[in-house]
């Protein structure tokens, strides 16, 4: 308790030190970034830009429909170091500011900066500790690893997690953190960020012992067969193109005030590479929702996975028993499906029918999501005779893992799941 103590404290000290100012402003107004009705990129035509998308698809209820995403050309580096120091392992952690967070400071990785940050496009300064994962010869991970389907057009970033044996001396900035202490902090609201959250997500041990009801040919049978069945075409159009969406000076938005809008940001903060800049970032319109529902067979846990195909990425991927961008009022969700409104009902907030494992709020990525949250959400249950249709599969703990290791659970789903299972993180 002593160490988690000091832990807040640092972080009280560091969010008192890293002053970072935040104000909203046209999109028309920021500086080096041009709007215009075809797409929004920066005047260096390095960082990201911001597109039109036309989406065909056979998944959904609404089975076309536009949309504005972020492209992003290039993968950046989440990178984590650690190192045994007594009976457990500690790794280098940052306090770390971000435009979008909602409480403005939150604990990152040793290491998160997009290869336009990381070759300092915007001419700022070096981003610290960044060699260790620049010329890597051994790692414990060095995983590439899907960002947010619906915002973000074929965005990947590199996970890494590696050891040092070497005496690291840690920055005002970073600091050591146990392991016991991280299983501490995850369980609290926005403290560990979400890349953060997504290194450890791919370092999870499995367990001595596991049993599973599928082999692991019989759930790569099930998801290429989804992947023939279930399809989605995209193509890029002009942001005034897109259909339902208003273009306006100060920002991008849907007709009906629902999913997202896209605004623009002025920020101050001396503790960055750069002191100052503008960007486009993108406002949810409400709290999302990640949850898997868990059962035990076989004296082993097993996830209820759903298959789901996203606009951001060519083929599908496995995701969580429940996955919603707007929790409130889900009942009447149009976008949401009867399984998943079932699901909710019945289990997810239904005591008498579940035992809660894991309930918080964390953050999205705040260097794109402006004050955005999602509720992760872990729940067990008993009931033998739930009726499932061919979208979902029931999995195993270790096979969870090995999803991940090929890359096949998209975010949230590796998030959920990394977050009941910190305990394991290696």
């Amino acid at each position: 308790m002593q160490d988690l103590k000091k832990i807040y404290n640092w972080l009280k000290i560091q969010k008192n030190k890293q002053k970072i100012t935040v104000k909203e402003k046209n999109l028309t107004n920021l500086n080096f970034w041009q709007y215009n009705s075809k797409k929004i990129y920066h005047s260096s035509k390095k960082f990201f830009s911001i597109l039109g998308l036309r989406v065909v698809s056979n998944f959904y209820k609404n089975k076309t429909w536009d949309q504005p995403i972020i492209y992003q050309n290039e993968n950046g580096i989440l990178g984590i170091i650690r190192r045994n120091i007594g009976k457990q392992p500690e790794y280098l952690m940052k306090a770390n500011v971000e435009p979008g967070n909602i409480n403005k400071l939150q604990i990152s990785p040793t290491v998160q900066a997009t290869k336009s940050n990381y070759t300092r496009v915007h001419g700022g300064k070096k981003i610290k500790y960044l060699n260790y994962f620049l010329n890597i010869k051994h790692s414990i991970v060095n995983i590439k690893q899907t960002e947010q389907g619906f915002n973000y057009l074929l965005k990947k970033n590199k996970n890494i997690l590696i050891k040092s044996n070497s005496k690291i001396k840690a920055s005002e900035r970073y600091r050591w953190i146990k392991r016991d202490n991280l299983i501490s902090l995850i369980k609290k609201k926005n403290i560990l960020n979400m890349d953060a959250l997504s290194v450890f997500s791919c370092s999870l041990k499995k367990n001595k012992y596991d049993k599973p009801i599928y082999n692991f040919d019989k759930i790569n049978s099930w998801f290429k067969k989804m992947n023939r069945k279930y399809y989605i075409k995209i193509k890029k159009i002009k942001l005034i193109d897109m259909k339902s969406w208003k273009l306006t000076n100060k920002k991008i938005s849907h007709n009906k005030k629902s999913y997202f809008s896209i605004i623009g940001i002025d920020v101050k903060a001396k503790s960055r590479e750069v002191g100052q800049w503008s960007q486009p970032i993108i406002q949810h319109r409400s709290t999302h929702f990640a949850g898997f529902v868990i059962k035990n067979i076989n004296s082993t846990v097993h996830y209820l996975v759903k298959y789901i195909i996203e606009p951001g990425y060519k083929f599908g991927s496995i995701t969580c028993s429940v996955k919603t961008s707007n929790i409130n009022n889900y009942n009447n969700n149009k976008n949401l499906s009867n399984k998943s409104k079932f699901l909710l009902k019945k289990y997810f907030f239904n005591k008498k029918n579940s035992s809660i494992k894991y309930d918080a709020i964390q953050s999205h990525e705040g260097g794109r999501f402006y004050k955005s949250q999602i509720r992760y959400m872990v729940i067990e249950i008993n009931d033998s005779n739930i009726k499932l249709d061919e979208n979902y599969k029931w999995v195993s703990q270790n096979q969870m893992i090995s999803l991940i290791k090929k890359g096949l659970l998209d975010i949230e789903a590796r998030l959920c799941f990394a977050c009941h299972n910190f305990n394991k993180i290696i």
